[in-house]
């Protein structure tokens, strides 16, 4: 089980860094583009806003993820704090199992706007591509997220301590401050 979660996680975790990586890289090469343009030339790109806009929700989605793997996300803890280690693995493993459940419902759901926004042929204003495609993202963000709170579930389930992903322990999380 542990060198499926493994494999699971490095796999996810190299598209992750990629689709992030890329879209950060794309926003600042844009971003640097636009101004010298704006302030070198009096000339913006017409389509660089448009551009950030939809690398920002790639950034977004798949950042969700890779922040849940690094044990990064938001936690409200004040009724967690209190409860002793059994109690606070038992929280954890519903937290994780329901999290996981409506994220991957959600993903679910997101295919289908995007499958609806195809349909309807929307083109975006400036760069006149395709809508549906840079909504893409969004289940696949929606879809590692969820399973990246799956696997925590798992790796709770199957090892002692209490896991917020499967890279990050609790124990070891309060030591570094996560």
């Amino acid at each position: 089980m542990k060198t499926l979660l493994l494999a699971l996680s490095k796999g996810t975790e190299f598209i992750e860094k990629a689709i992030i990586i890329l879209a950060v890289l794309l926003m600042m090469m844009n971003s640097t583009a636009n101004a010298i343009g704006r302030y070198g030339f009096g000339k913006s790109l017409y389509f660089s806003e448009e551009l950030n806009q939809f690398l920002i929700v790639a950034v977004t989605f798949v950042g969700f993820a890779y922040a849940v793997r690094k044990g990064r996300n938001i936690r409200m803890t004040a009724a967690y704090d209190t409860l002793p280690p059994r109690g606070r693995k038992a929280l954890m493993m519903l937290i994780t199992f329901t999290t996981s459940a409506l994220l991957l419902f959600l993903a679910y759901q997101a295919v289908f706007y995007v499958v609806e926004i195809k349909a309807v042929n929307r083109l975006s204003p400036a760069l006149q591509f395709p809508v549906y495609s840079i909504y893409a993202v969004i289940p696949v963000g929606l879809a590692m997220a969820g399973l990246q709170y799956l696997i925590a579930f798992l790796m709770n389930l199957t090892h002692e301590g209490t896991w917020l992903s499967y890279e990050v322990e609790e124990s070891k999380a309060e030591e570094i401050g996560v």
